[in-house]
């Protein structure tokens, strides 16, 4: 058999394991079945090896559902469900599934509870497009949610979610919520992220799935602007070599950057002038699909 050349952010397969649905298309040792977890802590670092001083490939967030391939020594293979991407997760970090997710997260955070007392001390940090199982609500203005096997699912303020399903129109807009959020490399939340998280983040709560990575939004994002920067519009994607930003209009563009290391609004021509010898210009301008996908 002659393996394919699949993009291993997106694929689950080492030369010892892959997902049984790779059979047939790479060469490993071994195919099993995955099985479905959620992510049960705020946010988890997605490693790109089996260990705490890796390289963190992406993020998870609470609620999230991933596909497990393996378990072994404190870690979990993982593929998470929202965008296809393939890493180790401490297992510590994920739950059995339990109920259906019926909200999402629509603040940049929120503080999750022992119980409806702001005086309590949090038990953890919830963050935007987080799904969550809400069985109660109360008059008060707090939210319960399911309990996992863990034990109580906790207590967040209603005014902070928003039903599943739910969208924020206005990209630039959420977009514009994360400014002087700290830049982290694959980072997916307001405590750090990077650029293409900032991306696929402010459509996703506009109801757009998105891939993960810039050059991977550089391929698949909305649809391709035939005119490039000529015929660009604000709320667009572009696209250089690794980095991505949103044109917001004025000449100016929104994006997380190492420059500012910090999600930073600023003149494209000063990005240009500052990025030209490095990376080159523009290479392409992607425009999100209202109604489906990114």
């Amino acid at each position: 058999m002659t393996a394919e050349r699949l993009d291993p952010r997106l694929h689950a397969y080492r030369f010892d394991l892959a997902g049984i649905g790779l059979q047939g298309r790479v060469e490993a040792a071994r195919f099993v079945e995955p099985t479905m977890a959620r992510i049960g802590v705020g946010q988890a670092s997605l490693k790109e090896e089996p260990y705490d001083d890796a390289r963190q490939g992406s993020e998870l967030l609470y609620g999230e559902a991933v596909d497990v391939y393996e378990r072994d020594g404190g870690w979990a293979w993982v593929q998470n469900r929202t965008d296809g991407y393939v890493g180790y997760v401490r297992g510590i970090s994920l739950i059995e599934p339990g109920a259906e997710p019926t909200h999402r997260v629509a603040a940049l955070r929120s503080y999750l509870f022992g119980g409806p007392d702001l005086k309590l001390p949090p038990r953890d940090l919830l963050h935007i497009t987080s799904a969550v199982a809400v069985v109660e609500t109360r008059d008060d203005g707090w939210c319960r949610l399911a309990d996992t096997v863990g034990g109580s699912g906790g207590w967040l303020w209603a005014r902070h979610l928003t039903p599943l399903g739910a969208t924020a129109r206005d990209w630039i807009a959420t977009a514009r919520r994360f400014l002087g959020a700290p830049y982290a490399w694959g980072g997916r939340s307001s405590t750090g992220l990077d650029c293409s998280a900032l991306v696929q983040l402010s459509l996703a709560r506009s109801g757009l799935a998105v891939q993960r990575d810039s050059d991977m939004q550089a391929q698949t994002l909305g649809t391709a602007v035939e005119g490039g920067m000529d015929a660009a519009q604000p709320g667009d994607v572009l696209c250089w070599p690794g980095h991505v930003a949103f044109l917001v209009g004025g000449g100016k563009i929104l994006h997380a950057n190492g420059h500012h290391m910090a999600v930073a609004e600023e003149k494209l021509s000063d990005f240009r002038a500052r990025t030209m010898e490095k990376v080159g210009d523009v290479r392409a301008v992607r425009r999100p699909a209202v109604g489906g996908k990114g």
